[in-house]
């Protein structure tokens, strides 16, 4: 394990040899040539994993564009699968439909996302860390248990249906109530980071000149996170227009593009007009990736050194305001968990509503106990296997003194997986692995393809938690280690890691959840032998088993609210012991 007491030693010994170059015992050019000289382990390194990363990202990329433009022979088709696809009326109202609903999320999710993020980050209101775990719930679910949890409260035979109140779940309806729930927490989370930061002296002036709190928001906070709420937007767009879960569940006779390319894929095994949906699905992600880039780079100014922290004033009118909406949101988010508890602990529901734990004794023939089981071990691999990948990947970018090419290449292709959606991931991979002339062809069918998939599907979140760990760390680092001609393996294992264990396990955690939630990456590559519990609940509902779908649902969250939960306190621990170091080495 690292210790500042061995990175002293190394800056000592570095420091010997520099005297000896002033005494005149070692040549004085001889350190800045070892520096200047290449690096061929780590250019190796690099080599490889670029390589790799890719290989798995263009090569399905490349195979589902060629699928797209292809006749079912193999022969070249051009755009007249575009044309025959477009020219299917009931093929073309999917992209209204799918249109119609992400705007419609949209707006929801960023409108209730703003409020509930101003209400933790500008007032006083009490029971702020309550409503922020709350808020987070829906991403520890898959879309299919939020529309399934919608149904069990608003489905024709639902607890609130009985009670006199039919909101017509099934369809368009439904499936923007899900997606404004899913796309929620990430509204939430950007504006959350967005408002945390303010310059005070601008609303300390605003009140000396007697201007009211509500044009103080107006004319002041809403032009400081235009960039934030412009990304908000794209970014909630595109997972709705994306997502499979909920429209798999209650979209009913509502088509939208993801459960197209299910159809075509899964019931009518039209593989090349699947690939022509599935580059559909490519245009909002890649306008998102593209305002993303643009509006960070615009938005790239800090706050000044002379900034003040904003003051939160009080205001009980305001703080009773916020809190009744938080209220709000919260209840909504208990009422669908609760929803989905009963369900799961019904007999037969809603007809025979008596407890019981029969529906945790899961079919066989939906996938039973041991779907979950496949389950954990996939998101184990996703996530040790892609925490090694990415930090490594990471340090090798972000920390090689050399290769500023190859760098730039690599912060490229960590970004592209942010404009790839889901299904268009797992699309790709089974044109691309299920090749019988390809090579790695036998991984197909496997749980690695499972793992491959997840782990370039959220790729770049933790790639971006890696290097603004690693950006933190002094360049010092390596330059001590290689001018003694210490191996990097160790400065990466000795050093940085250890620096960087709060960013690493946030990275586990990340891939771990995700992998468990997943549907769209992975609904088209899973096998009979290897089935997960997200594709379970797909069957159970399907056969009508949505007792036993709820139950693997709450089975779903229970185990990532553990991990979150064993993360927060293992960050704890770790904090609390580098802090230990640095005041034991000072």
């Amino acid at each position: 394990m690292f210790s500042f007491a061995g990175l002293v030693e190394l800056a000592k010994a570095d420091q010997v040899k520099t005297d000896q170059v002033k005494s005149g015992l070692v040549k004085p050019g001889l350190a800045k040539q070892r520096l200047r000289s290449i690096n061929f382990g780590q250019l190796a390194a690099l080599l490889l994993l670029l390589t790799i990363f890719a290989l798995i990202l263009l090569g399905p990329l490349i195979s589902l564009f060629s699928k797209a433009f292809m006749t079912k022979g193999g022969d070249w088709a051009g755009l007249a699968n575009y044309t025959q696809y477009f020219k299917t009326p009931s093929l073309t109202i999917s992209i209204g439909n799918t249109i119609d609903i992400s705007l419609w999320s949209t707006l929801f999710s960023a409108t209730f996302g703003l409020l509930f993020a101003y209400a933790l980050t500008r007032t006083r209101m009490v029971g702020k860390l309550f409503f922020k775990y709350l808020a987070l719930l829906p991403i520890f679910m898959p879309t299919l248990i939020h529309a399934l949890a919608l149904v069990f409260l608003f489905g024709k035979q639902g607890i609130i249906t009985q009670l006199g109140l039919d909101i017509n779940l099934y369809g368009r309806t439904g499936i923007i109530i899900a997606e404004t729930i899913y796309t929620f927490p990430q509204a939430f989370l950007m504006f959350s980071i967005a408002l945390e930061y303010a310059d005070g002296r601008l609303y300390e002036a605003a009140d000396s000149m007697g201007v009211s709190p509500f044009t103080q928001f107006i004319k002041i906070t809403l032009p400081d996170i235009k960039y934030t709420a412009v990304n908000v937007l794209f970014v909630c767009f595109t997972l709705a227009f994306t997502d499979f879960g909920a429209p798999k569940v209650i979209g009913g006779s509502y088509n939208v593009l993801a459960t197209d390319i299910y159809k075509q894929i899964v019931g009518q095994f039209d593989m090349n007009m699947g690939a022509v949906v599935g580059t559909l699905l490519l245009i909002p992600a890649l306008l998102s990736f593209v305002v993303g880039k643009v509006t960070n780079s615009i938005n790239a100014s800090t706050l000044s050194s002379r900034a003040t922290n904003f003051k939160i004033k009080k205001c009980m009118p305001r703080d009773v305001a916020f809190f009744i909406v938080c209220i709000a949101v919260s209840l909504a988010f208990l009422a669908l968990t609760a929803a989905l508890l009963i369900g799961a602990l019904s007999k037969y529901f809603p007809y025979d509503m008596s407890l019981s734990l029969q529906s945790f004794m899961f079919d066989s023939s939906t996938g039973g106990i041991n779907s979950f089981s496949h389950s954990l071990q996939m998101a184990i691999f996703t996530a040790v296997s892609g925490t090694v990948f990415v930090f490594i990947y990471a340090y090798l970018v972000e920390k090689s003194q050399r290769f500023s090419l190859l760098k730039k290449i690599g912060r490229l292709l960590s970004a592209l997986p942010l404009a790839l959606p889901g299904m268009v991931i797992g699309l790709s991979f089974i044109f691309f692995f299920n090749n019988a002339n390809n090579p790695l062809n036998i991984i197909y069918g496997t749980v690695l393809i499972l793992v491959l998939s997840n782990v370039l599907h959220y790729f770049s979140v933790p790639f971006l938690t890696a290097t603004g760990a690693l950006k933190k760390l002094d360049s010092e680092f390596e330059c001590v280690s290689e001018s003694m001609g210490v191996p990097g393996y160790k400065t990466l294992l000795m050093v940085s890691a250890p620096l960087c264990l709060p960013a690493i396990l946030e990275i586990f955690m990340y891939f771990f959840v995700n992998a468990m939630v997943t549907v769209s990456a992975v609904v088209f590559l899973y096998s009979a032998q290897f089935q997960i519990a997200a594709i379970a609940i797909t069957h159970m509902e399907e056969a009508g088993n949505i007792s036993q779908a709820a139950a693997m649902g709450f089975l779903i969250l229970l185990i990532n609210v553990i991990v979150r939960i064993l993360y927060e306190a293992a960050i704890k621990i770790v904090k609390a012991k580098l802090a230990r170091k640095e005041i034991t080495n000072v």
